[in-house]
């Protein structure tokens, strides 16, 4: 329970061995949940890890109100019940998570060995981009069957996945039934527009942990000029990582490179 409202996650508790020489926290996007990760986390062999359902998202329970703050303690609040600060311990974000994971590295980036952010863009402040309202949901939409809802899963923003077992999987965890019908887990109070308000360029550049950017090379969202810029609000010892072959949703389009980048990241970090 994370002020006053109840937090779900999964934890894969994985043996104390001597090569396990760190832990993760996965964080998902807007509207998802932990189960995007059900398919990551048990390649991460030699990391203890764990994936959190946001408030108003997967399982957990819902607020009158939400903020990035509150996501910052529930991030928190998951990280120390799961892990111990005897070993490094890493946050993943991917969109709107990798948000979170921005503004939790900025609140106790000290608690941190190093945060991950994963397509998640910041533009530049004159562009048309950073004008453009972000996308914010409105309303509660039920369906007859769970079939028909399953059917009406879609990614966003709209991509291709080759893998699409992996989608349908996901989707399959993304519904729930209530007394109106079939409908989506998240909280549709939880995706309105506020969500964007927060200043996530200072949050990143207000980092207290080592930062790394992955985004994917066909990314709708993450350009590689909107890269470069990233990287100008990033400590001098930054990493970013360009993922081929991958659109917005990368550990759905290349969930092995992702998941090789993510290692890669970990054991340059833990090595200096």
């Amino acid at each position: 329970s994370v002020l006053g409202c109840n937090i779900h996650f999964l934890h894969w508790v994985k043996p104390d061995e001597p090569q396990r020489r760190a832990s993760v926290l996965l964080v998902h996007g807007g509207g998802a949940h932990a189960n995007w990760w059900r398919f990551i986390a048990p390649l991460l062999d030699n990391f203890d890890v764990a994936a959190i359902d946001l408030s108003g998202m997967g399982d957990s329970g819902r607020r009158n109100e939400y903020s990035a703050s509150i996501r910052s303690e529930e991030i928190r609040s998951v990280l120390d019940n799961c892990f111990s600060e005897a070993k490094p311990r890493f946050l993943v974000g991917h969109s709107f998570g990798g948000y979170m994971s921005m503004r939790f590295a900025a609140d106790h980036g000290e608690k941190l060995a190093g945060t991950v952010i994963v397509d998640s863009p910041i533009y530049k402040p004159d562009t048309d981009l950073a004008q453009t309202p972000r996308r914010a949901l409105k309303i509660e939409r039920h369906y007859p069957t769970f079939e028909l809802a399953l059917k009406r899963f879609k990614l966003l923003p709209s991509q291709e996945c080759k893998n699409d077992y992996i989608v349908e999987f996901i989707a399959r965890h993304s519904i729930k039934k209530t007394d109106r019908g079939w409908t989506w887990k998240f909280d549709v109070g939880a995706m309105g527009g506020n969500r964007w308000e927060e200043p996530f360029d200072q949050h990143l550049a207000n980092a207290k942990s080592k930062i790394a950017f992955l985004y994917g090379s066909k990314s709708a969202l993450v350009s590689t000029d909107t890269a470069k810029y990233m990287r100008s609000l990033m400590p001098n010892n930054s990493i970013v990582t360009e993922i081929p072959e991958a659109a917005h949703h990368i550990m759905l389009d290349q969930p092995k490179y992702f998941v090789k980048s993510l290692e890669t990241v970990f054991n340059n970090w833990l090595e200096k």
